[in-house]
């Protein structure tokens, strides 16, 4: 191998001993650049995740008897009863539906009549 790539093999091979500590000073810059990273992506990806939680978790909780909401299926209803872990919903004329707390997606904004 190293008849074809003779100054990959002089790069690779082991620096002489007694050069005089030069590991700690490599290492330095590597951790810095770890550091650098893993914030960045605190910063860019793991924050945003948890505030995203956390309204969620707000909304689900503030969710009361007559909000309209959407599941995140698309369906759309009234909620007639709450649990811990379960929501009723009428989504038409005599037609109740019981869906998981965590299958609401959004709280409907109810709106004036259009029609008037």
């Amino acid at each position: 191998m190293s008849l074809f790539f003779p100054d990959v093999a002089w790069a690779m091979a082991p620096s002489p001993a007694g050069g005089g500590g030069g590991g700690a000073s490599q290492l330095m810059p590597t951790l810095v650049m770890f550091g650098a990273m893993f914030a960045i992506f605190y910063f860019l990806m793991i924050r945003p995740q948890q505030k995203q939680r956390q309204e969620r978790d707000r909304m689900l909780s503030a969710i009361k008897r007559g909000d309209k909401v959407v599941t995140t299926s698309g369906m759309f209803g009234t909620v007639t009863n709450l649990t811990d872990k379960t929501i009723t919903l009428r989504v038409a004329d005599q037609v109740k539906l019981e869906f998981e707390r965590g299958a609401i997606g959004r709280v409907v904004e109810v709106q004036g009549d259009k029609d008037a």
